[in-house]
């Protein structure tokens, strides 16, 4: 059975350009390695700048597949130098109904 995720990406400073390109390469590194639906990737920005993606694994089995396959662990350490994990409760405004976002074309 599929499962979404909401991935919180606080950039380092100066880092929010790589960054950024970090989250273009996830989704198609991702559904290269047939971890990912074909369900597209929605890519925001919280008013305190961190990047929020939410996308749709294809099982929990895909989830830790991803954790041992070579080419996701190259781009998460990527991800882990130019940004730190956020949760979702971090975010500005996520104790309130209706939190907003602006929204990041890739």
């Amino acid at each position: 059975m599929p499962e979404y995720t909401i991935a919180a990406y606080r950039p380092k400073p100066g880092q929010e350009a790589a960054l950024l390109a970090c989250v273009r390469d996830h989704h198609p590194i991702l559904r290269k390695e047939g971890l990912v639906t074909g369900r597209g990737v929605t890519v925001l920005r919280a008013p305190d700048g961190v990047i929020v993606e939410i996308f749709e694994w294809k099982s929990r089995k895909a989830v830790e597949a991803a954790h041992k396959n070579p080419a996701v662990l190259v781009l998460w350490e990527r991800f882990s130098a130019c940004s730190d994990f956020a949760t979702l409760a971090e975010l500005p405004g996520a104790t309130k109904p209706f939190p907003h976002f602006e929204f990041v074309a890739l």
